[in-house]
């Protein structure tokens, strides 16, 4: 089920003499239509959290879509491309799967279309239909005699690698390694890179199964300051080695007193100082298919701070200045 939410789209109206200057979200953003929106970004919500229920998590993500129109929709608008909303998906009656393809679907039309869709979550479930979505995007675009391999990458700041096995089904724990399954079947290139992994959040056997796929991680310990420079190259080097990227955010890598409203606050975590310029690397890539923002839980969020860091890394993701 997808459902518009105009009345979220309000917010402060500046008087300046150069108005387009003094823009903000909520003046920009228009409902999605298909036969006029096509070029630019759109908004798409996914509002689950029966995949963190399943991993024994504490619901109420939801509401995050919600909550980051709410925020974004009175941040100051430093874009150029137009900006859709296409609604959100509900996960009804806990039939988390056939939320899942309905995105997915919703995502390969967005993208087939040319427009680059941006996930507002939703539980960490929204990433198996985020990859669904792009690669049968690509899969399409591939002709039936081309037998290159389709370079996907993944980056995910995370706490958790989420490559647990769906054994009491799919997951917010489970989509890298659902992710995995599909690519070794369509014989594509398993390539995931995940920033801010914690000892304290993963059993040696999900290191193990990491290190096993070719996992690429660097842990919360290593995502500091001092590291800066060589993580840059790092995330550089591996943006070299794909086509397309599926990039996802986990609010859960950062921590708690910074992001409270997630399903796992952090003990330690990774701080913006740190993420924000390598959320910049990968925007000036270019690579960037689409991108999701994922475990946003209003229900314990002090001050909208969580909602507000994730919007901040949309508006960043997003805005021509530097």
């Amino acid at each position: 089920m997808t459902r518009l939410t105009p009345s979220l789209w309000i917010g402060r109206i500046d008087q300046e003499e150069e108005p387009e200057l003094a823009l903000r979200w909520h003046q920009k953003v228009k409902p999605f239509d298909p036969g006029v929106s096509t070029s630019g970004i759109a908004l798409v919500g996914f509002a689950s959290d029966e995949g963190v229920r399943r991993n024994q998590g504490r619901p109420g993500a939801a509401e995050g879509p919600e909550a980051l129109r709410q925020v974004l929709a009175n941040l100051p608008w430093h874009g150029t491309e137009p900006v859709w909303d296409a609604g959100t998906l509900s996960c009804i009656n806990r039939q988390l799967e056939q939320a899942q393809s309905q995105y997915a679907q919703t995502l390969t039309r967005l993208l087939s279309q040319g427009l680059m869709p941006i996930g507002l979550g939703g539980g960490h479930e929204i990433a198996w239909g985020s990859y669904q979505g792009l690669i049968r995007h690509l899969e399409e675009q591939q002709q039936a005699s081309d037998s290159t391999p389709i370079r996907v990458g993944i980056i995910n700041f995370d706490a958790h690698f989420d490559l647990r096995l769906p054994n009491n089904g799919p997951s917010s724990g489970t989509p890298f390694w659902q992710i995995a399954q599909y690519a070794k079947q369509k014989g594509h290139p398993f390539s995931y890179m995940c920033l801010g992994v914690s000892h304290c959040s993963n059993t040696r056997a999900l290191f193990k199964r990491a290190n096993d796929l070719g996992v690429i991680y660097k842990t919360d310990q290593e995502m500091s300051l001092l590291n800066l420079d060589e993580l840059m190259d790092s995330v550089q080097a591996y943006l070299d080695s794909i086509d397309h990227l599926y990039l996802t955010i986990d609010l859960d890598v950062f921590p708690a007193a910074q992001v409270p409203g997630v399903s796992a606050p952090a003990a330690r975590g990774v701080g913006l100082e740190v993420v924000e310029p390598l959320l910049q690397l990968i925007k000036d890539s270019g690579k960037i298919s689409l991108f999701d923002v994922a475990e946003l839980n209003p229900a314990y969020d002090m001050d909208s701070r969580s909602a507000r860091v994730g919007a901040r890394l949309i508006h960043l993701l997003t805005s021509d200045n530097r």
